[in-house]
């Protein structure tokens, strides 16, 4: 069923999604920062592609090193072009209505493999990252659970026209915060990161039905699609 199809959404704006209405057409690349073995954010990527599977859409596994590339380098792209594992990611980005990223975070900051991959795929056009709604998650050791390296990695993705979900997960003392199963232990971490992702989920499916939502995420009063002040790179 397509998307267009006024029987797949509700009619009431308010409610973008009210159980009874299938979002089967709708789907999410669920992108794990880290593919080291037994990676904290990897068994969190898992975790919410099962949400995303349980909120009714289409989730999407993958793993950075799913997209193998070098360093960014100018020159390499003015004689290669854009390497096949950036290309992919790209293609991966732009056939879903909906990107979560599960980062890691490396010296308060964002991981040289996450931010690379972004750099790599802000050359391709039309830019993969604008306008796509974008929910970012992160796992750690740490008593900050990744949120530092969260707000860092934002920074790039809404320079290039992503719609960053303000509200970020972060799971802190991730070593001992999961199940045999792979479920969050803390109950109440458990609901915190459903209602996260169901909460996202609405927006994603609302953007998709409400067309007036995707000409009007702003950073700033006089910032338009067609203003010339704000032909950036994700232009």
């Amino acid at each position: 069923m397509s998307p267009t199809d006024p029987n797949h959404f509700p009619k009431d704006p308010a409610r973008p999604h009210d159980g009874h209405h299938p979002r089967a057409s709708l789907h999410a690349l669920v992108l794990s920062g880290s593919s080291r073995s037994g990676s904290v954010n990897a068994r969190l990527a898992a975790l919410v592609a099962t949400e995303v599977g349980k909120a009714g859409v289409v989730a999407e596994p993958a793993a950075i090193g799913d997209f193998p590339m070098p360093m960014y380098d100018g020159d390499t792209e003015a004689g290669e072009g854009l390497p096949a594992g950036a290309e992919e990611l790209c293609k991966r980005i732009e056939a879903a209505q909906a990107l979560i990223i599960a980062s890691p975070e490396y010296n308060a900051s964002v991981p040289g493999v996450v931010k690379n991959a972004v750099d790599w795929v802000s050359r391709y056009r039309p830019q993969p990252f604008k306008d796509k709604q974008t929910l970012l998650v992160s796992a750690s050791p740490s008593m900050v659970g990744g949120n530092r390296g969260l707000w860092a990695l934002r920074v790039p993705l809404e320079h290039l026209g992503a719609r960053v979900y303000p509200d970020m997960f972060s799971l802190a003392n991730a070593h001992h915060a999961f199940t045999e199963v792979g479920a969050l232990s803390d109950p109440a971490l458990g609901q915190r990161l459903t209602e996260t992702v169901g909460s996202f989920l609405d927006l994603v499916e609302a953007d998709t039905r409400y067309l007036c939502l995707q000409r009007r995420w702003y950073e700033f009063l006089g910032d338009r699609t067609d203003a010339p002040v704000t032909a950036r790179a994700q232009d």
